[in-house]
Formats: structure tokens, sequence, C-alpha cells
């Protein structure tokens, strides 16, 4: 007989605007995981000729895009983080598409699944587009709002009342800790940061044996 294919774990890493959840998915994959960050995967998935990028132009109209034709991911912003309403618009175009290719990602991935221990989502609205039912383990990525802000400030050089807008439209920290296997504080030093995520990191391998 062959030798049997161990699927690999997956790990959804997910926290608020500014928290450091890709940070916190960069040392995963310094420890063997694969990473999948999905705003990469949304931003190539909204490229030109696409199905997606269609959809938003259909939406909200030639104003989201650059002189090129393509959009333009600040001016989209601008006018989906004013109002949970055409927000909820653009999530209903782009979680289906960014999914899709994930799962997609997952499949191909499983096939060298036995050298290959987990895939890590990397996804600030993991929860909020209803991906919790893909996951094997779900990793919180917690800041307090001062730390969250300032980070957030220097990143992006947005205003605060920006930053406040941006977090205002996902779900609270507090409840997505309620539904966490692990949550990591990532005001802590990278020092310790470091230790917690092997120490998860040696805990989800030991499990899928």
């Amino acid at each position: 007989m062959g030798k049997k294919t161990v699927r690999p774990i997956i790990i959804g890493i997910t926290g608020s605007f500014a928290t450091g959840k890709s940070t916190i998915a960069s040392m995963f994959k310094r420890l063997g995981a694969k990473v999948l960050n999905a705003d990469k995967i949304a931003h190539r998935l909204m490229r030109q000729g696409t199905e997606p990028h269609k959809k938003i132009v259909k939406e909200f109209g030639d104003k989201v895009l650059t002189g090129y034709g393509a959009v333009d991911r600040t001016k989209l912003a601008a006018v989906v983080f004013c109002d949970r309403k055409p927000l909820g618009k653009l999530c209903g175009i782009i979680h289906p598409a960014v999914i899709s290719d994930i799962r997609k990602s997952i499949r191909d991935t499983a096939k060298n699944g036995s050298k290959i221990p987990a895939i890590v989502i990397d996804a600030p609205l993991l929860i909020e587009a209803g991906m919790r039912k893909m996951l094997d383990v779900l990793i919180v990525v917690m800041t307090g709002p001062k730390v969250q802000i300032e980070r957030a400030r220097k990143k992006t050089g947005m205003s605060v009342a920006e930053i406040k807008r941006r977090i205002k439209n996902q779900l609270p920290l507090r409840e997505k800790a309620k539904m966490a296997d692990y949550i990591i504080d990532n005001e802590k030093s990278q020092g310790y940061v470091k230790k917690i995520v092997k120490k998860i990191w040696k805990e989800i391998k030991s499990g899928r044996k």
C-alpha cells in the first residue's frame, strides 16, 4: 500500500485593521506553512478583464478607476468605507471570488499535503466572509485600540477618523476573540510573539499526526 496522504491543516489568521495579522502569518510561513493572503488575492482578482472588475465598475462606476481603467483601491475605499451598504455590495462581489480561489489553492496544495503541514489563510474579514467553517484552527491577533490606531496611522497615513471608520466596519475584536482557538497579543515584544507562534505551531503539527 502507498503512503497515506495527510491533508494540510487549515489555519485562519484574522484580527482587525493594523493588528499585525500578516506579520504573524509570515512567522508561520518561516516555520513551513503555506500562506494565502486574502487581500493580495482580492487585488489580483480585481484586475481589468476579470468578472469582479466588471461587477465593480457596474456597481460603483468609473469614479473608482484609474485613468488606465484599473480599480483604484484608494478611490474604492473612499466610497465603500463611508457606509455599510456600499461595503456590503463590494463584499458581495469580492468575497465569493476570493473564497473560490482559496478553495482551489487548498485543493491543489492538498495533493502534496504530506509535504506541506499547514495552509494559513491571512484574511481581515475572514469571519465576516463566512470562512470559519473552512478552518481547523482560528487564530485572532489582538492589540489595544490606541496601538491599533497608531500603527494604522504610521502604516497608511490615514487620519484617525478614517482609521476608526475602517475599524467600525469590521466585527469587533472582542467578538472575534470569542471564536478563536488561539489569541495572540501582538502588543508584546517580537521575541515573545515568536515564542507563542512556535508553541502554537508545535501543537498544531502534533495534532496532525
